[in-house]
């Protein structure tokens, strides 16, 4: 993983005409195995998976994604008749605490956004819902990533689920020095998810940051902007990369463009 990073950063030095320091050292701490294991234990079925009525926790969960699948619905312009199409004549109400309704706008949204798979949507929210609601998940995965950082100056550059990770533990501590923050694909403009992090705050010890996306990659669906994310000082938002990946969202469509990487190279 660190290798891919690494590899598309220098794709997008070389595309910005700019070299990486030699010196330059370059840390990733890798939470996955660790989220993967929390997930197991936690037996939170995905939302396909489900079939019967689950404990309260899978109810909040329920809730959790029908108001994120609802807001990319919207976004993308998926009608109330094509989800119908999928729900059927099923007579059960159509409400966020049904699995069968949240289940259809799902794959309503995989059927009718190209970029969007049904598998990974499930995943990536399933994912996100057990960081931000187990303070023992959130303990585990932000011990895993302070352990590689220290005092010492950090451009920060995350990733996804990582943006959220990453402002969880930056808005939460003074110890760490980070002169520049790059958020890249983060899914913080969703109201389900900046709603757990109220009242929003700019991280102390933290110079600009800057947020790119894709404005077709359906995880960061909003930009970081005043509406989405009402911070100060405000938010730098880059939304004309395109992610050349399958799903607009992968790490190597966003580090190999210069509008990323120089930033980055210019704080180094």
């Amino acid at each position: 993983m660190l290798q891919e990073w690494t590899g598309a950063l220098l794709e997008g030095a070389w595309a910005a005409g700019v070299e990486l320091p030699a010196d330059l050292e370059i840390v990733l701490p890798f939470y996955g195995d660790a989220l993967d294991e929390v997930v197991r234990e936690f037996e939170l079925p995905l939302t396909s998976e489900i079939t019967t009525r689950g404990d309260a926790f899978q109810d909040e969960f329920l809730l959790f994604q029908e108001e994120i699948v609802s807001e990319i619905r919207a976004s993308q312009g998926i009608t109330d008749q094509q989800i119908d199409e999928i729900y059927g004549n099923n007579p059960r109400e159509r409400a966020p605490w049904n699995w069968e309704w949240v289940q259809a706008i799902i794959k309503a949204i995989d059927r009718h956004t190209p970029s969007v798979s049904q598998g990974f949507l499930e995943t990536f929210m399933r994912d996100v819902f057990i960081y931000l609601q187990s303070s023992g998940a959130r303990s585990i995965i932000d011990g895993i990533v302070m352990e590689r950082l220290d005092a010492r100056p950090t451009i920060v550059v995350a990733h996804s689920l990582g943006t959220v990770v990453m402002y969880n533990i930056l808005r939460n501590t003074s110890a760490l020095n980070t002169p520049l923050f790059v958020t890249l694909g983060s899914p913080l403009g969703i109201r389900a998810i900046q709603r757990r992090f109220r009242p929003l705050r700019y991280p102390a010890n933290v110079g600009p940051w800057i947020n790119a996306f894709d404005e077709r990659d359906v995880v960061a669906l909003n930009p970081l902007d005043q509406q989405s994310f009402p911070v100060m000082p405000q938010i730098a938002n880059i939304n004309n990369i395109d992610n050349q990946t399958d799903n607009r969202h992968g790490i190597v469509g966003y580090l190999d463009k210069s509008e990323v990487a120089l930033p980055i190279l210019d704080a180094l």
